[in-house]
């Protein structure tokens, strides 16, 4: 054994943290019971002190632990729906009897009145639907934003980014839940005269 001053060689401090860490304190438990042994203990001192408090305290102090859970739950349940629809895009029509220019109008309309999301869900819906009623493209019910702008690249290949553009955006407004600009919403009004017009 070595007696103070200590002032060990390399090999003799190597060989005494050695035998220091062969005890059994070091080995006895594992970390998941350690862990365990210390949510235990956690969850007893708050057990003890909830019942050293007056009743009173101890009933506020569940009421806001119960509403704090049920913020919480309602905040995944929103972050989980919206990232599932941001996820999942669906059909770009979903009233099949509806005519293009129903829904142009209902986008004109949106757009006057500033509802620019509406404006470019409506826009979009409502060149699609036109390029269905001139024979350019399959009347496919269901079809997603991504599956028309595909279809409609083949036709108009001179038109593929402002396609590709739009359905981009007709997503994210209508499944994403995000915003849209006056700009944009134009932009699809403009797509769908520039695809009617076209020869």
């Amino acid at each position: 054994m070595i007696t103070p001053p200590l002032d060990p060689s390399s090999e003799e401090a190597h060989s005494l943290l050695r035998r220091e860490l062969a005890h059994p304190e070091y080995h006895d438990t594992n970390l998941f019971l350690r862990v365990l042994d210390w949510l235990d203990g956690l969850l007893n001192g708050l057990i003890d002190s909830a019942a050293k408090a007056p009743p009173l305290s101890t009933f506020a102090a569940i009421v806001a632990f119960l509403l704090l859970g049920v913020g919480l739950a309602w905040l995944l349940s929103r972050v989980r729906r919206t990232a599932r629809a941001a996820g999942r895009p669906g059909p770009v029509v979903e009233d099949a009897t509806v005519t293009a220019d129903q829904l142009r109008d209902a986008a004109e309309r949106a757009l006057a009145e500033g509802r620019n999301a509406a404006a470019l869900v409506d826009g979009f819906r409502a060149l699609t639907v036109r390029q269905v009623e001139r024979g350019r493209l399959d009347d496919r019910p269901g079809a997603t934003a991504r599956e028309v702008a595909g279809a409609l690249a083949t036709t108009y290949p001179d038109q593929q980014a402002p396609v590709a553009s739009s359905a981009a955006l007709f997503d994210a407004v209508r499944y994403g839940d995000r915003p849209a600009t006056r700009d944009q919403a134009a932009d699809v009004l403009a797509l769908d005269d520039a695809l009617a017009g076209h020869r």
